[in-house]
């Protein structure tokens, strides 16, 4: 019991230790992805990983609860206030179960849903035929305009008002510009259907006052806890006081069981540190970051999608370039570069190869990094895509960003035990 992780399992320390090299030695720029502060990792190691706690705060089926209560009651409490939320539950493991949840309270099988489909940034859980969202309701999708590649309001609604749908859903993995979240709650209201806002990509804008918030306006709120709101691997939601109950019990007894408590602890750390100006100031730099780094790429002929952003990620169209997005990402992976290959809006190449690439600032503005160094790194990462048949052209690059990340260390004195 009392031996350490080295002892027990040496081969699974040495994985470890390789992925925190990793963490270390590169540039991580799928904006999805960030480094958690050593708080969050301790809770998420913490002696609450042992305690069942199925039900809620006051309300468990199991006994010994005192402290879990409490854990979950501060993680409640810091978000409602954190958003000015009516109601939170913060149990869901992922932001696919949360979205599951909000489905499952609000929808019957067949139900209708709106959504932005994934090829022009929606999510997997926003009604992809591959997915469960997509399999149990008649998902319809609406898109953005071909020339200026943004959302297109005025088809929405026209597509709202020809199927009815009894949800709409707002929220997008690789959408670079602000929401009108005002407009949204007008095309709902003109079909009497709820609204739902997926912000796990920019919750930890939102938390910070750098991208409208949607708690006014949407009725369900679902999002990740990690990107960039910087905590554990997990998912809450937010939604008006009348649908308390039903969110509730969407989640438990609904699809979900035993909460892990020691995430939810980490939950309300995360929560508490975006209460912070430092969180605050945090933000406003990852999207100075990103505006940064838009103008980098493009200065070197690199094409964005929409022409630039507004948040913490752009999309790139390598078309011009003869590149896949699946090349790209591995030529600078092998680079020291982390991106993730991503689909356009009207994309002819299918989604394993893609015809983007999807990067993004919050890691990178987590170790400090700013607009001096968005500037280098889109310079970099142009070089590779411009090179693509040049190995030695990536081992230079592999270089800078060795030098970059000894200028800007992160997890220090952490080490696999």
């Amino acid at each position: 019991m009392n031996r350490t992780l080295g002892q027990v399992d040496p081969e699974m320390a040495a994985v470890l230790a390789e992925e925190l090299e990793r963490q270390r030695t590169t540039l991580v720029m799928i904006p999805s992805e960030n480094y958690a502060s050593k708080a969050v990792l301790s809770a998420q190691g913490c002696v609450m990983t042992n305690k069942y706690a199925e039900g809620y705060p006051g309300a468990r089926w199991y006994n010994g609860c005192a402290s879990v209560d409490k854990a979950e009651q501060l993680a409640i409490d810091r978000a409602k206030e954190l958003f000015g939320a009516e109601h939170v539950n913060v149990q869901a493991h992922t932001g696919s179960q949360a979205n599951m949840a909000a489905y499952y309270a609000v929808l019957d099988p067949g139900d209708t849903v709106l959504s932005l489909s994934v090829d022009h940034g929606g999510h997997l859980s926003h009604g992809q035929n591959t997915n469960f969202s997509g399999r149990y309701y008649r998902v319809h999708h609406y898109a953005l305009d071909r020339e200026s590649e943004l959302l297109d309001y005025e088809s929405a609604r026209k597509i709202a008002h020809l199927y009815r749908p009894k949800l709409i859903v707002v929220g997008f993995s690789a959408y670079p510009r602000v929401i009108d979240w005002d407009a949204w709650r007008g095309i709902a209201d003109e079909v009497d259907a709820l609204l739902m806002a997926d912000v796990a990509h920019i919750v930890g804008l939102i938390a910070a006052g750098v991208h409208p918030s949607p708690v006014p306006y949407a009725d369900i709120i679902t999002s990740t806890t990690h990107k960039t709101l910087r905590g554990p691997r997990g998912a809450f939601i937010m939604c008006k006081r009348h649908l308390a109950g039903i969110i509730d019990r969407s989640i438990f007894p609904g699809i979900q069981a035993g909460p892990l408590m020691h995430v939810i602890a980490a939950k309300a750390i995360a929560f508490r540190e975006a209460m912070t100006n430092e969180f605050r100031e945090y933000q406003r730099q990852i999207v100075k970051n990103a505006r940064t780094l838009a103008e980098s790429l493009q200065e070197d002929g690199i094409r964005l999608v929409s022409g630039g952003t507004d948040t913490h990620l752009m999309l790139c169209d390598l078309r011009p370039l003869t590149l896949t997005g699946r090349d790209a990402a591995n030529l600078l992976e092998e680079a020291g570069i982390i991106v993730n290959k991503n689909c356009i809006p009207y994309d002819h190449q299918p989604s394993a190869i893609a015809s983007g690439i999807r990067p993004g600032t919050p890691a990178l503005t987590t170790r400090g990094m700013k607009e001096a160094e968005m500037k280098e790194i889109g310079k970099l990462m142009a070089r590779v895509l411009r090179n693509p048949l040049e190995a030695e052209v990536r081992k230079q690059v592999r270089e800078e960003v060795l030098a970059l990340c000894e200028r800007f260390p992160i997890y220090e004195d952490l080490e696999v035990a």
